[in-house]
């Protein structure tokens, strides 16, 4: 074994330049590939964080079948206390209590339906970024007050402004009629027009008097600082309402599910761009290899008529890619994390990215994910692929004839 590879290792420099071209086109590509997906993971963890800071938060205690049904008779008993627990047992989460019921809004002129919600106004501001995005006025204080904040083209469509009255009309949790006169303290702009035009936010305390709520809300929305956090909060969530019969821990996974589904469609995608390149890299070595086996044919001939088994042959071509792939790995896995850890410590960020950051309340740089996994996942896949296109210039010395190869030149 030791003098195979110790042949390979020869033969693998029999011309520098050569192996060098092949062996930068595979460091090039994982480079470029270690890059790329750390980026990549790294954007789609922005994108779930974005996308969950934005309202839900990382994960929601509910009723079970409210997710899929949301009525407002489908509630957690004495929402508020359990929130208060859930804080003391989850003290690195952000946690708030919510209610939600669709109702009339009506200004003098204009009356719309609209999706209402109530917020504790104090910790609202920990699972969601709507109360950064106030741009007129200023966000719910009182908890009890008969106060609402609107978005953008709701005030519009209304025609209302801070200091203005709107009435909602709706039906409580009991079938009664439920009718309240709040006044607007704030308008917000989150950037989404089906949000700003159909939302709203009152406090929970006023929401749970006006709709007949008694201590009932719909919902706990928990926030983490990052995705990594989640996963034992969760475990954490669970115990904390197993005392609790018909709730339920949803992730965001079950509240975005086509959230998931974007991200799969477009990893997908990447991964046909990324497989042109491995397949290029994949050719250069053959192209390589099947060089290296045309040129030592004679070689080949000659200690195959001495008793050399054409199977050893072939692990020492083999052998020899199998060095060349492992040099482009070691060299472009260590290059490609020099350059994802630079940016996972400055940010990435490209033109007109913080001004749209800015506008949504959100960060304004992608930090690449340097994890282990983001890391080798593509140079592995470039090992593999160079291994296999081995096989073709190694498999032909099966076939190969002493006598016939003795007298190539």
């Amino acid at each position: 074994m030791i003098l195979t590879f110790r042949l390979a290792w020869r033969n693998l420099w029999r011309h520098k330049r050569r192996t060098w071209l092949t062996a930068t086109a595979m460091i090039f590509s994982n480079v470029l590939l270690v890059f790329m997906i750390s980026l990549q993971f790294g954007s789609y963890d922005m994108m779930i964080n974005n996308t969950l800071q934005s309202f839900s938060g990382h994960f929601q205690i509910q009723k079970n079948g409210y997710n899929d049904n949301p009525k407002l008779r489908l509630s957690i008993e004495s929402i508020q206390p359990l929130a208060t627990e859930m804080r003391r047992s989850m003290p690195q989460t952000r946690v708030a209590a919510r209610a939600a019921a669709f109702a009339l809004a009506s200004s003098e002129q204009r009356s719309f339906g609209i999706q209402v919600i109530g917020v504790q106004p104090e910790f609202e501001a920990g699972v969601s970024t709507i109360p950064g995005l106030v741009k007129q006025g200023s966000f719910l204080e009182d908890p009890n007050a008969a106060e609402i904040v609107i978005g953008a083209v709701m005030a519009r469509n209304l025609k209302v402004g801070i200091g203005d009255e709107i009435t909602l009309l709706g039906s409580g949790r009991d079938g009664s009629f439920a009718a309240g006169v709040l006044t607007v303290t704030g308008i917000y702009e989150s950037g989404s027009q089906e949000m700003d035009r159909s939302f709203a936010e009152i406090p929970l305390g006023y929401f749970q008097e006006m709709f007949a709520m008694g201590d009932h809300g719909n919902s706990i929305a928990v926030a983490a600082d990052n995705l990594d956090e989640v996963a034992p909060e969760l475990i954490t969530a669970k115990q904390a309402i197993s005392g609790h019969n018909g709730l339920l821990v949803l992730d965001w996974t079950e509240l975005h599910p086509g959230l998931k589904q974007a991200i799969q469609a477009d990893l997908s995608s990447a991964w046909f761009m990324y497989g042109v390149l491995i397949i290029l890299v994949a050719f250069s070595v053959l192209n390589t290899q099947l060089m290296s086996v045309l040129e030592r044919t004679h070689e080949f001939g000659v200690i195959t008529a001495l008793g050399i088994k054409p199977r050893k042959l072939v692990s020492l071509v083999m052998l020899e890619t199998l060095l060349m792939s492992l040099i482009g790995l070691i060299i472009g896995v260590f290059l490609g994390w020099l350059v994802a850890y630079y940016f996972n410590v400055v940010g990435f960020s490209y033109p007109g990215m913080e001004e749209v950051a800015a506008r949504f309340n959100l960060s304004d740089k992608m930090y690449p994910s340097v994890t282990v996994f983001s890391m080798m996942l593509g140079p592995l896949v470039v090992f593999l692929f160079c291994l296999l296109a081995s096989i073709y210039p190694a498999t032909r010395l099966y076939r190969l004839q002493p006598v016939d190869a003795m007298r190539a030149v």
